[in-house]
């Protein structure tokens, strides 16, 4: 708990120096020596502005309400990203980003998590186990940067280039995380990654390292990593990325199976109109020398699709309409009902309703309703296998 009381009292401090409170003196008296005020001491804020360091994060509460445990059959995998608590209130995150990112010339990034959502995508400690250990505090990302002219290199802990939503909750439409977020792809990486931008329109991306949600590699291999973001006006934009390195069958540990897996990941974004925008993402993955539901030794594959509706209803509302499709084709990336010979087939949707009474503030209000062609959600009771599951949600975003 030390790392995170530390957290928690470095953005305190800095909250309250962002903000200098001014007192009007009173009148003097005719006659009287009018003492000049002292000039007001600048914010750490502001100091940071004026050297070029920008501080900003945000707070993330929720109260979730699901039909189920929210676990998969077994009881060992949660059947949701973050919002996996069946009856509770939560304090998802507390971010604070701390970066110096100049266009040329060096500089670097660090992105501190505490909340339960840090427990979720923490990466794997060097000795086996999780970084956090439960704790509530991740160090999400940590890195130098390097920039001159087009070309941009980057050096240690950041996130994915892979997926349509990404691990902070103020840059997503919904509350809660997509199937293809928490299932299809990784969460972060460790290692070296360059972008090279070749024209307004079109940046190149390849990059070098430990795996997914690693810190220290689990064999001799590295992973690759290639993308490329295309946008060609203000009203389409298309990213594609491509990863492929050898991963341990089953996470982190000291021994075990390894095989090469690959991951095809591709995000389309059709703006029609300055209120209306639609999202596609689509994922492909594999992992070689997996254990096969039929208990061969073989390649997992796993596919899926997201699409969004995001619509700017007005100034302070919007609204977002989710709908995926996951097929685990080998029970790899979650489980399979006893006595079924393949994986799951997954389908849910999300409708979220949000309100911005200023920039600082958001509320979402979220109802959610999943479905598999197999009995593998646990009913509240914990034992009882279901076919579907839905969901409640409520969240609320101060950003600073």
């Amino acid at each position: 708990m030390n790392k995170l009381k530390y957290f928690l009292i470095l953005a305190g401090v800095i909250a309250g120096y962002g903000t200098n409170a001014s007192f009007a003196a009173d009148e003097p008296k005719s006659g009287a020596v009018v003492v000049p005020e002292k000039p007001a001491v600048p914010s750490i804020s502001a100091i940071m502005e004026a050297s070029g360091i920008e501080i900003h994060g945000h707070i993330d509460a929720s109260y979730t309400a699901l039909s189920g445990n929210g676990k998969f059959i077994g009881n060992a995998v949660n059947n949701r990203v973050f919002d996996y608590e069946r009856n509770s209130f939560n304090l998802q995150a507390l971010d604070l980003t701390v970066s110096r990112l100049p266009a040329e010339g060096f500089g670097g990034l660090v992105d501190l998590t505490a909340g339960k959502d840090a427990d979720v995508i923490a990466s794997y400690d060097t000795d086996g186990l999780y970084n956090n250990q439960k704790d509530n505090f991740d160090i999400t990302q940590a890195f130098f940067q390097y920039a001159t002219g087009p070309w941009t290199v980057i050096a240690g802990k950041y996130v994915t280039l892979a997926g349509a939503e990404v691990i902070k909750s103020p840059s997503n439409t919904n509350f809660s995380r997509s199937i293809l977020f928490g299932y299809a792809i990784p969460f972060t990486h460790t290692g070296v990654r360059t972008s090279y931008k070749v024209s307004d329109t079109l940046t190149l991306i390849a990059g070098i390292n430990n795996g997914w949600d690693v810190l220290k590699d689990t064999n001799n291999n590295k992973t690759v990593e290639l993308g490329a973001s295309f946008t060609p006006s203000k009203m389409f934009a298309l990213s594609a990325q491509g990863y492929s390195g050898t991963e341990r069958i089953a996470g982190f540990v000291t021994s075990g199976t390894q095989g090469r897996r690959d991951l095809i990941d591709l995000v389309a974004t059709f703006n029609a109109t300055d209120q209306l925008a639609f999202v596609l993402n689509y994922d492909y993955g594999a992992q070689r020398n997996a254990t096969l539901i039929n208990g061969t030794i073989g390649t997992a594959k796993w596919t899926g699709w997201a699409g969004y509706v995001n619509y700017q209803i007005s100034e302070k509302w919007r609204a977002s309409l989710r709908g995926e499709y996951f097929d685990d084709k080998d029970g790899y990336r979650t489980v399979v009902a006893p006595g079924k010979t393949s994986g799951q087939k997954w389908k849910e949707a999300t409708l979220t309703l949000a309100y911005l009474p200023n920039k600082n503030v958001e509320l979402r209000a979220e109802v959610r309703g999943d479905r598999s062609d197999q009995a593998v959600f646990l009913d509240s009771d914990g034992l009882t296998p279901q076919k579907t599951q839905h969901s409640f949600g409520l969240e609320a975003l101060y950003k600073f």
